[in-house]
């Protein structure tokens, strides 16, 4: 199963610009979304990330992290309607207040997950962690760290299927519809994916350390990620965006 944040090979601007601009622009949506309080405001940064996706041809991968979203955004917007009061009632135990504030926080959900997608779909996990030493001068091992951690993102999920699909096989059903009893059911899968983790993480640490982890530095890389006029227009951009979710 193709995993969301995959990298999406492709031509367009998006795609060329240095991976800190586009990680300036996810920022700059992400601080817009929580610094708005207006739906407009809100729904318009949630298009503008829709319609890069599109341009950048990666649109699947954003709806269908919209579609993994959806049940959990609904699940705020009932708790949210539950223990928010104030306001008129609506429907049942819903008031407006509820409303409202449910509808903001399901919209900052999204908010927040899809930039940050919208990002590595269309950046190299390499040049984005080469790029923040380079251009930020974020020391390398955290930089290692972070893509490191999303590298195993599709690894451990696929060990997961591959126990879930032994349980099955032995007769666990996992497709109940009983959330409690499904819980329950998982607990046995974490143990051995536990173990499965730790053996993978130790082989990375052992390999990175025996080929010089310690010893690199800015310098290291042979790519060179400069600022260009584009990223210069990113970043006003960004600024034009953080501007607008404050105002609004």
């Amino acid at each position: 199963m193709l995993n969301v944040i995959d990298y999406v090979p492709g031509a367009s601007l998006l795609h060329r610009m240095n991976p800190v601009s586009k990680l300036a622009l996810a920022a700059s949506i992400i601080l817009a979304t929580f610094l708005s309080q207006s739906w407009a405001m809100l729904v318009g940064l949630l298009m503008l990330t829709l319609a890069l996706g599109a341009y950048a041809g990666v649109i699947t991968r954003l709806v269908s992290l919209l579609k993994v979203l959806t049940p959990i955004a609904l699940l705020m917007l009932i708790l949210q309607l539950a223990f928010v009061r104030g306001g008129d009632q609506v429907l049942l135990f819903a008031t407006t207040k509820g409303l409202a504030t449910g509808g903001r926080a399901c919209l900052r959900l999204v908010g927040v997950a899809l930039p940050l997608v919208l990002v590595l779909t269309v950046t190299k996990l390499t040049d984005l962690a080469n790029a923040c030493v380079e251009v930020l001068h974020v020391p390398y091992k955290y930089a290692f760290t972070f893509t490191t951690a999303l590298r195993f993102v599709p690894i451990f999920t696929q060990e997961m299927n591959a126990i879930m699909e032994a349980q099955t096989a032995r007769g666990v059903e996992f497709d109940t519809r009983n959330p409690f009893k499904k819980m329950s059911l998982m607990l046995p899968v974490c143990i051995p994916l536990l173990v499965t983790s730790v053996g993978k993480t130790d082989a990375t640490a052992l390999a990175a350390e025996q080929r010089g982890f310690y010893l690199r530095t800015r310098e290291s890389s042979y790519k060179r990620y400069p600022l260009r006029a584009a990223d210069a227009m990113a970043f006003v951009f960004c600024a034009a965006i953080i501007a607008l979710g404050f105002i609004f």
